[in-house]
């Protein structure tokens, strides 16, 4: 039986996949797909779907998007390759689950004498620990751990919450001013932009590879990220629309 071609939108639904991810694959092209309705609706064929699977594989074994489009897409790829990248991989995965280890080992310190706290406020700190190193581990290196790690000692706590609160009220006003329709290149529009680079160089240290590695985590997990923190550090929404304001500022 032949295999009729899937849109995106079929083809998130029948994996489970979204159609931000799909569209993230494309954009990067790790999974582009091979034909195009005459309107230009993206169409999977049966061997996009083969190499959809294979990208799921190496995602689920650890390796970085970045690691499987080489493979996938190199001369030279072979299984002993895969083997190799998966041990690297592994060994940095055991670096930070040891890590964890002495967290948690901590934390059941403070649990055995704990008065006011309830088991419960525990959990979920843990709960948050384990989802936090899951997903830095997947997505940061070591060196950009440490690196993050020694800016916030630098920053302080209290500067930390207030990052935390400016990112929260500016990602509102960037979605107010989207949705009344404001002109990117207005200056309303064009100070907010102004403040997301300032917030940006503040949450990076200025490192493009962290603020690249941060975006990727938000437009791969960014549901998860939503689940446990709240949709009012989901920026996503109005991502398009600062890059068009940044783009109009070059232009000015």
């Amino acid at each position: 039986m032949a295999f009729e071609a899937l849109k995106v939108g079929e083809l998130a639904r029948r994996t489970g996949l979204t159609v931000r991810t799909l569209h993230h694959y494309d954009e990067i092209g790790l999974l582009r797909p091979t034909q195009h309705t005459e309107s230009g609706y993206r169409l999977y064929t049966a061997g996009d779907v083969a190499r959809l699977q294979r990208v799921i594989s190496l995602r689920q074994l650890g390796f970085s998007l970045d690691e499987i489009r080489d493979c996938l897409d190199g001369p030279g790829f072979s299984p002993l390759e895969v083997v190799g990248l998966h041990l690297a991989r592994l060994r940095e995965q055991l670096a930070v689950q040891q890590h964890l280890c002495a967290r948690l080992e901590a934390l059941a310190v403070r649990l055995q004498t704990a008065e006011e706290a309830s088991a419960d406020d525990f959990l979920n700190a843990i709960e948050e620990m384990t989802m936090l190193e899951t997903l830095q581990k997947n997505y940061f290196t070591p060196e950009q751990m440490d690196a993050m790690k020694a800016a916030r000692e630098q920053l302080g706590q209290e500067t930390l919450e207030r990052g935390q609160e400016q990112w929260a009220e500016l990602i509102a006003e960037l979605r107010t001013a989207m949705e009344s329709g404001a002109d990117p290149a207005s200056p309303e529009v064009q100070a907010l932009a102004k403040r997301w680079q300032e917030l940006i160089e503040l949450s990076t240290g200025g490192d493009a590879g962290i603020k690249e590695s941060m975006r990727r985590l938000w437009t791969e997990r960014g549901d998860d990220l939503v689940a446990q923190f709240g949709a009012q550090y989901d920026s996503r929404p109005v991502w398009a629309y600062v890059e068009k304001a940044m783009a109009a500022a070059k232009k000015a």
